[in-house]
C-alpha cells in the first residue's frame, strides 16, 4: 500500500484552539444578551461559542428582535469584550512551538477564525505567532461564519490548494462541520470545552487534549502522515 502524501497546509482555529478565550467570549455574549433583555444563561451561550455572531444571535433572538436590536447587541458585545476581556486572553501552552514544528515539516500555516479583523491581529500577537502564519481570515472576509464552510473555502483559495491537501485544527463541532463541508479533515482539541464524542460525531479524525499534546505527539498526527 502506498503512503499518502503529507498535507500541504495546517489551518488553525484561534479561540479555544490556540487561545484560552472561550469562557471570556461566552461571558461577553451572555452579558450582552442580558443587557438587551434576554434571559440567557452562561451555559447556553457557551455551547454556541465557535459560531460567529450571524449564527449565534439567531439561536436566542427572534427575527423581529434581531431586526430591532441585533446589530446593536453585537456591537455592544464586541466593544465590551475588547475593553473588559481581551486583556485577559492567554495562549495555551506550546502554541508557538507547535506552529514552528508545523513549518519545519514543510506545511504552510493558515488561521481560519470567526473573529473580527481588528481582534484577529491582536490574537496573533497574544499567541506570539504573527510571524508564523502565512494566511489569515476573519469574519469580514466571508458572508457566513462557521458552521458554514465559507472561512475554510477562502483559506483554500488563498493557499491555492484543495481541501484534501489540508488539515484543520479546531476545538468545536462547528469547526469540524465547516471544514468537512470544504473537504478538509479535522483534528479536534478538547481545550475549548467540547467533548471528544461531540468532536468525533462532527467529523474529527483525531482528538487530542490541546496544542501541547499535539506538539508532543506530532509525528503520530494527521499533520505528519
Amino acid at each position: 500500500m502506498e503512503d499518502l502524501e503529507l498535507p500541504k497546509a495546517a489551518i488553525f482555529d484561534l479561540d479555544g484552539t490556540l487561545l484560552d478565550s472561550v469562557d471570556l467570549h461566552a461571558l461577553a455574549w451572555q452579558e450582552a444578551m442580558v443587557k438587551f433583555g434576554h434571559d440567557v444563561t452562561f451555559e447556553q451561550v457557551r455551547s454556541q461559542i465557535g459560531k460567529g455572531g450571524d449564527k449565534l444571535i439567531p439561536v436566542f433572538l427572534s427575527e423581529q428582535q434581531q431586526n430591532e436590536h441585533g446589530r446593536d447587541l453585537e456591537e455592544w458585545r464586541g466593544n465590551w469584550f475588547k475593553s473588559t476581556y481581551l486583556p485577559l486572553v492567554r495562549p495555551f501552552s506550546a502554541v508557538p512551538k507547535l506552529l514552528q514544528r508545523v513549518r519545519e515539516t514543510g506545511l504552510r500555516i493558515a488561521v481560519a477564525s470567526s473573529a473580527k479583523k481588528d481582534e484577529l491581529k491582536k490574537y496573533l500577537n497574544i499567541a506570539a505567532i504573527s510571524g508564523l502564519v502565512d494566511v489569515a481570515t476573519s469574519s469580514e472576509d466571508v458572508d457566513e461564519s462557521k458552521p458554514a464552510p465559507d472561512i475554510f473555502e477562502v483559506v483554500l483559495k488563498k493557499l491555492d490548494i484543495e481541501g484534501a491537501e489540508a488539515v484543520a485544527i479546531g476545538d468545536t463541532p462547528y469547526d469540524a462541520i465547516a471544514a468537512r463541508k470544504a473537504g478538509i479533515p479535522t483534528i479536534g482539541v478538547l481545550c475549548g470545552g467540547f467533548t471528544e464524542h461531540s468532536l468525533r460525531e462532527a467529523g474529527c479524525v483525531e482528538v487530542y487534549p490541546g496544542p501541547s499534546t499535539l506538539y508532543a505527539r506530532f509525528d503520530d498526527t494527521a499533520l505528519a502522515k
